[in-house]
């Protein structure tokens, strides 16, 4: 009896959705472009896609690649893998070659979904059998009949669903699993937080490799809302949207607010209704989320999370239209606990620096194939996230700096151990370090400091260098050669990177 019991309590995402699809049958759940499908063909079309899954040999935990830009079909992979016990990596179709090569060897997939226009790309790294969106894709839909197997294949909610690339300290992106159960938590978490109504609808506008979109835009499936696909950031596209439907969230990140402000202050069409606006308000410029605030008369999302926690542990606060912020303290979330720590793990003082250390339902499940990383990052019953932050009297805290470096540039993580990689494999560098610099448009933008030999290379060989090793959003915004000697050093060695950093700024301010 006590095993039943226990198996009652164990809800996975598909089941979840199926019921949500019965239920509201003939609303609207996909709009892309000019296809618009209901709950109930959704449905149908993942059950017939879980089924030509099964029949390509997918098991429970098996890994499923997927490399495409935003469109239904992203979804449709995602839901009908929850249906069957299978794991989807996300891929960043940004990516270089070897990076991309990485994050595929990391998961072994035994199947890849990919877009018209990017097989080639995968193909030239990894031989992984390939299910092409497109007329192939829809010839197997048309002839596979839904699987009696979906939906009885998950019996434990922390089975992996999702697996995320977040970037790591030594350059290499690390793949984050996400559980059933943390997918439902970040729904429900969502909609508590952020006073959403059942219906109310989401643009995934940002990558769906990017934990935005995809936490969204399936937590949007789950309560029975309209999730909007639209190809990366189309200020009218995403403009006329908000004229048509009720939206819960709408992302805005770093990089994005000057052309969509642009697009709205030429089109101002009536809105349908949106709740919260925004995200990272700590990369944002004050005046820029004024001015979004104000245009929109919906209040800014004063947040902080991460892929590895979703939108917790900062989404207790708002920052009202029109207001430019002359503070960004924050509110911890609810459904999550929340610790400031020192290095070994004690509790700081209100006022003073600690890093953050969460659990709750919300959480991920580890790096895939990182023990070693897990058992750091994983200790005393918490997540350590690596960012800084400081407690105020009023328990509001105060984001002070990244632990691991970070920089984040238009919503995008990169660490400088990526890039410096790169340079340092020029047989004309000897030494490099990057650093990030404060950019109006992304929020931070990497800076490379670099020293060179005799007859060493120049910043456009540089540049070439880097745009064939890097992704766009990961390549240096400026060059700056400096003599091997003039890095400043730790008394081990290390460059310390908070000098380098204050050079800009100093020279900043001396330029006005």
């Amino acid at each position: 009896m006590l095993t039943e019991v226990m198996r009652a309590g164990r809800a996975d995402l598909y089941s979840i959705f199926r019921t949500r699809a019965q239920d509201c049958a003939a609303a609207l759940a996909v709009e892309d472009g000019s296809k618009r499908l209901t709950y109930a063909e959704l449905l149908e079309r993942v059950d017939r896609l879980a089924a030509v899954f099964l029949a390509r040999g997918v098991a429970p935990g098996d890994r499923i690649a997927i490399l495409s830009h935003n469109r239904s079909e992203y979804l449709e992979t995602e839901l009908a893998a929850a249906g069957i016990g299978a794991i989807i990596a996300c891929l960043n179709w940004r990516l270089a070659p070897d990076e991309l090569r990485h994050c595929i060897e990391l998961v072994e997939p035994v199947l890849a979904v990919v877009e018209p226009g990017l097989g080639d790309a995968y193909q030239s790294v990894c031989a992984t059998p390939c299910l092409e969106i497109g007329a192939d894709w829809e010839a197997a839909l048309a002839g596979a009949e839904p699987d009696p197997r979906t939906g009885t294949m998950v019996d434990d909610p922390e089975a992996g669903l999702t697996i995320l690339y977040t970037s790591g300290t030594t350059g290499l992106p690390k793949g984050a699993l996400i559980s059933h159960r943390a997918h439902i938590a970040r729904s429900m978490a969502f909609a508590a937080q952020l006073a959403l109504d059942p219906g109310d609808g989401f643009i995934a506008w940002a990558p769906m490799f990017h934990m935005a979109s995809t936490d969204h835009a399936l937590a949007t499936v789950l309560r029975g809302g309209t999730v909007v696909m639209v190809d990366g950031l189309q200020p009218a596209v995403i403009n006329e949207a908000l004229s048509r439907h009720r939206i819960g969230w709408f992302v805005m990140m770093p990089g994005a607010l000057d052309a969509f402000i642009a697009e709205r202050r030429t089109n101002p069409l009536p809105l349908k209704g949106i709740k919260v606006c925004g995200a990272m308000a700590d990369l944002v410029p004050p005046h820029q989320i004024a001015e979004l605030t104000g245009l929109l008369g919906v209040p800014y999302l004063n947040s902080f999370g991460s892929t590895e926690t979703g939108l917790p542990p900062g989404t207790g606060d708002l920052i009202a239209p029109g207001v430019v912020p002359v503070r960004l303290s924050k509110r911890i979330s609810a459904f999550c606990e929340v610790r400031l720590v020192d290095p070994e793990d004690r509790d700081v003082p209100v006022g003073a620096p600690g890093e953050m250390a969460v659990r709750g339902p919300t959480l991920f499940s580890g790096y895939w194939n990182a023990d070693d990383t897990n058992a750091r990052d994983f200790r005393n019953g918490f997540f350590h996230m690596g960012d800084l932050f400081r407690r105020n009297p009023d328990g509001t805290i105060d984001f002070v700096d990244r632990a691991k470096y970070l920089i984040k540039t238009g919503g995008e993580n990169v660490y400088p151990a990526e890039i410096e990689r790169v340079l340092l494999a020029h047989p004309g560098v000897v030494d490099a370090a990057v650093v990030r610099a404060s950019d109006e448009k992304w929020g931070e933008s990497p800076v490379a400091f670099v020293a060179c030999g005799n007859d060493g290379p120049d910043a456009v060989v540089l540049m070439r260098l880097c745009r064939d090793m890097l992704a766009g959003y990961k390549r240096p915004r400026e060059f700056r050669f400096i003599a091997f000697d003039d890095f400043p050093r730790s008394t081990s060695g290390k460059v310390q990177r908070h000098v380098l950093e204050a050079w800009i700024k100093e020279e900043k301010a001396e330029t006005g």
